[in-house]
């Protein structure tokens, strides 16, 4: 069968069965869309995450892993915490406000906190629309079917002849919304757990660099 024209069935109908299937489509568009984009961005990220890791601690000081890891963190994840951590350790502390105030432990504790969760916040994008995407379709499908029978059941009946042809055509047609509900909620879930994965890989190890790159900084101060 043609997928063209099993897609073109879908906006056989009212304005409403029309506006579901076109709500779907671009759920299943954008999900695709999320998807692709961020599985490349990820493991190109988790790559980076490696590389720049392990060229930081290679470097003979602080100063030359911050230059070198500008070719390695192509995604810009390490980078902020290496800048947030050295700007604390080197500036004058304002003690007149509340951050420079405390010993440099919580100070370090504090920026890179904040640094780690913009990196974080990074990564997470798009992950809200892939879970909306995995939880609302199936119902906007069977919306979309509660409809189409609701409309081949006042077809029938204001024809006055019921049969088995008569009753299956419109009604199959009206369960065809509710599995392209299912086609387009089971890539977005699947695509949010495995992406998922791959973001608590990077930030299992954005963590432990962060942790790491804070009693270094303190044994160096």
């Amino acid at each position: 069968m043609n997928p063209l024209v099993g897609l073109g069935a879908l906006f056989q109908g009212d304005a409403v069965h029309n506006a579901v299937a076109l709500l779907l489509l671009l759920m299943s568009v954008g999900s695709w869309l999320v998807i692709v984009w961020k599985s490349w961005l990820l493991r190109r990220a988790l790559t980076d995450v490696a590389r720049s890791i392990a060229a930081f601690w290679q470097a003979p000081d602080v100063a030359q892993a911050l230059h070198t890891l500008q070719a390695f963190d192509r995604s810009a994840l390490v980078r902020p915490l290496l800048i947030s951590g050295q700007q604390q350790i080197t500036q004058t502390h304002n003690v007149r406000s509340l951050a420079g105030q405390g010993d440099l432990g919580a100070q370090l504790t504090r920026v890179l906190r904040e640094a780690l969760a913009a990196s974080l916040r990074k990564l997470q994008s798009g992950q809200v629309l892939l879970a909306t995407v995995g939880s609302v379709a199936p119902f906007v499908g069977l919306l979309g079917t509660v409809w189409g029978i609701y409309q081949a059941l006042i077809t029938i009946a204001s024809a006055g002849q019921v049969s088995i042809d008569t009753i299956a055509g419109p009604v199959g047609e009206a369960l065809i919304m509710t599995a392209a509900g299912l086609a387009v909620a089971i890539p977005a879930v699947l695509g949010y757990n495995i992406l998922g994965r791959l973001i608590g890989r990077i930030e299992a190890d954005l963590d432990g660099f962060a942790h790491d790159l804070r009693a270094l900084l303190l044994a160096q101060s």
